[in-house]
């Protein structure tokens, strides 16, 4: 049997292992029929990414020792992208039918029922999984001793626990429900409708990968991801990471990196100020490693995003003609927009590189860490991660740094060191970590960050005529910024972002101050989060974070970001509090 399917929807819906709907019936997909190894790819980058990802169920110890598997580098890393011509391999799952007319259990499709009946048989929706180990099985049914037949009897609901299953010639009662049997791993197993996201939840990874092996080498030589944290602590002034000279700081972690002695370092250091080989710039950063590696590595993720294209806003009135409506537009309004909507600054990427794929999935609670995280290998004992890398269109936000840490402090974060800049107090603020090694501070951030992002590409689906769930994000929270980028169809890019950024984007953030903030659930969305599917949440597909960490109040609550212009505390935007 051959069914088409676009590429997308096969990357998000016909997973191995997952249970899907074609033609009527249940299938599980058994594989990717020759799938190609994509082999541009930063392995490096997608390695950190994953261990970050799956930390919560090594926590627990649900990981399988995957993420020790990537760390001592024990097993390979393979990204395995659609044959379009080959597609998925499915077989029907479960092998279980029954009569549409007596409701007898059969284990063909295409045999002849003892009642007669020529009508089309059902096929059972129901499947039993394993949340310790993510064993999926089909559900074993009862016969009657005598008579060797079992008939099954619907509620009218799906619980499964409900299910009747009785002999249709002498009517005895076999069993109510599915039973309890046990997986390989011992554990009692559950059933529910294959589609349940309890019976599948896939693990999504996304990465900004390089344009290129030698893009990638380029940037290492330069300085790589200490360079990367100077060039967007300055405020990104310079065009790329690798023009004009790093600063003092990211020169000694460069040269810490690279194993000399701090004493070496500072006399190297000293020698090149003395020679403008360097920008002096603000104090050595004293940050939690934790912190640390991470705002390297999302700098690093920012200066490869911008490596083959970026245009600011400064651009566009660059490319105007002097005294037209566009240019004065791109003068006067759009930093007015930028200005009331708390942006530093909107940055458009035409080629952006991403790497997006799934790496494993889940039985059970959905919840990071609740269930067993059964990732994806191949024979060899390699992980796989099914997706696609492409270049597609982005659009870069980057919060005001100055807002955000005005907004931190009436929230009682301490502002940091007077001299630092607003983006070093901000990542020194975050530094901070508590008993259970969490920064409330960059938690709060991530916060603001998420949901800024999420009511953004809400209102940028309308402005650009796309489909929201067209568009996904990806967050880059201690350097207050994320990226909103337009999914792929192929080699296709959409166009609708760039002619957001040229053509509207003071109407859009005018909307995102201005416009409507109510919820059309509250009040019980407010008092339950802040956050629902009528005002926030985005489809799977989009949403990093599984639509967790979002509240409108971090934005129009009495203390939220938007509400005041800034130090001055001048309320702006209209409509009541959430």
């Amino acid at each position: 049997m051959t069914e088409r399917r676009s590429v997308s929807q096969i990357l998000f819906g016909f997973l191995p292992q997952q249970t899907v709907d074609v033609r009527g019936g249940v299938w599980k997909v058994e594989s990717w029929r020759g799938a190609i190894n994509e082999v541009n790819f930063d392995a490096e980058s997608l390695r950190r990414e994953l261990c970050r990802l799956a930390r919560p169920w090594q926590a627990n110890g649900k990981d399988g020792d995957f993420v020790l598997d990537l760390e001592k580098k024990r097993a390979g890393i393979q990204v395995k992208t659609l044959d379009r011509e080959r597609g998925v391999k499915l077989r029907p799952f479960p092998r279980i039918w029954f009569c549409g007319s007596c409701y007898r259990i059969s284990d063909s499709s295409t045999s002849k029922c003892l009642c007669k009946a020529a009508g089309r048989k059902g096929q059972l929706q129901f499947v039993q999984y394993c949340d310790k180990c993510a064993e999926l099985s089909e559900p074993y049914i009862p016969l009657c001793p005598l008579h060797g037949e079992c008939r099954i009897n619907f509620p009218g609901t799906a619980t499964g626990a409900e299910v009747l299953f009785d002999c249709p010639t002498c009517g005895k009662r076999l069993r109510e429900g599915f039973g309890f049997p046990r997986s390989a791993c011992g554990s009692l197993m559950k059933a529910n409708v294959h589609r349940a996201a309890s019976v599948f939840t896939p693990r999504s990874v996304v990465i900004v990968n390089p344009p290129s092996r030698t893009r990638l080498q380029e940037m290492r030589d330069a300085g790589g991801a200490p360079r990367a944290l100077g060039w967007v602590l300055s405020g990104m002034r310079a065009r790329s990471m690798t023009h004009g000279v790093p600063s003092a700081e990211a020169l000694r972690r460069q040269l810490l990196a690279q194993g000399l002695k701090p004493d070496i370092v500072e006399r190297m250091l000293v020698a090149a100020l003395d020679g403008r080989a360097v920008e002096e710039g603000s104090n050595q950063l004293l940050l939690h490693p934790a912190i640390q590696e991470s705002a390297e590595e999302q700098a690093l993720a920012i200066a490869v995003a911008v490596s083959e294209s970026r245009a600011t806003l400064e651009d566009l009135v660059a490319r105007s003609d002097p005294g037209s409506n566009p240019a004065d537009r791109y003068r006067d309004a759009y930093p007015l927009a930028l200005a009331q909507a708390g942006l530093e600054r909107v940055d458009l990427i035409d080629r952006f590189p991403v790497l997006s794929g799934h790496f494993a999935f889940t039985r059970g609670a959905t919840d990071p860490g609740a269930s067993y995280l059964s990732a994806f290998r191949n024979s060899r004992g390699e992980y796989i991660v099914y997706g696609s890398v492409a270049e597609t269109e982005a659009l870069f936000i980057s919060l005001n740094p100055e807002r955000v840490l005005d907004w931190l402090r009436r929230r009682g974060c301490d502002g940091g060191q007077a001299q630092r800049s607003a983006r070093e107090a901000v990542l020194l603020a975050a530094s901070s970590i508590d008993k259970n090694e969490r920064s409330p501070v960059l938690e709060q951030v991530t916060e603001l960050v998420h949901t800024y992002a999420h009511r953004l590409i809400r209102l940028m689906a309308v402005h650009a005529g796309i489909e929201r769930n067209a568009l996904s994000e990806l967050l880059v929270p201690t350097h207050l910024g994320f990226f909103i980028y337009a999914a792929t169809r192929g080699d296709f890019v959409l166009g609708g972002l760039q002619a957001v950024f040229e053509g509207s984007l003071d109407k859009l953030l005018r909307e995102f101050v201005q416009g409507e903030r109510r919820c059309a659930l509250d009040p019980g969305c407010a008092r339950g989060g802040g956050a629902c599917i009528a005002c926030l949440h985005l489809g799977e597909t989009s949403c990093r974070l599984y639509n967790t960490k979002l509240d409108r109040r971090v934005l129009f609550g009495s203390e939220g970001y938007l509400r005041y212009s800034g130090n001055k505390g001048d309320h702006i935007g209209r409509g009541p509090d959430v």
